[in-house]
């Protein structure tokens, strides 16, 4: 069980530390010059856990391993902490955006996991879809 739970914990804990860290970037910090400094600090960290956990592994060997996804994720979240950041920035709440924000990808992705992965909608989810819809209204009033 827990292998099933310490990434849920990882992803919590993360994820409250990163819209903390993306309300914090200074407004008249460019945030393109922050996602440098940002990214910089993740390449060399990532570098070291890879060290750390791969006992003698050879990171250009894995570079050779990477497909479109792993590029097309590089861009993709670069776009994600980048619209947060503007998002803090025009005002949104700390309170409310991840919240929005996460429900209208749950409803997305459910979409997605029908299309593109064929995974069955049944009645729970369409109740869940109408569940994220009402909170994110009542969130926004």
């Amino acid at each position: 069980m827990f292998h099933y739970i310490w990434p849920l914990a990882v992803i919590v804990f993360s994820n409250t530390l990163y819209q903390i860290c993306a309300k914090g970037i200074p407004p008249q910090m460019n945030t393109y010059a922050s996602m440098t400094v940002t990214y910089g600090v993740a390449t060399l960290f990532s570098a070291l856990a890879f060290f750390v956990t791969s006992k003698g592994g050879n990171l250009l060997k894995e570079f050779s391993l990477a497909n479109w996804a792993t590029v097309v994720l590089g861009i993709v979240i670069t776009g994600l902490e980048v619209g947060f950041i503007f998002a803090y920035k025009a005002g949104w709440k700390v309170s409310t955006l991840s919240t929005v924000a996460n429900g209208l990808v749950t409803i997305a992705l459910i979409f997605v996991a029908m299309i593109g992965y064929h995974e069955a909608i049944s009645l729970t989810k369409i109740a869940g879809i109408l569940l994220c819809l009402a909170g994110l209204w009542l969130i926004n009033k």
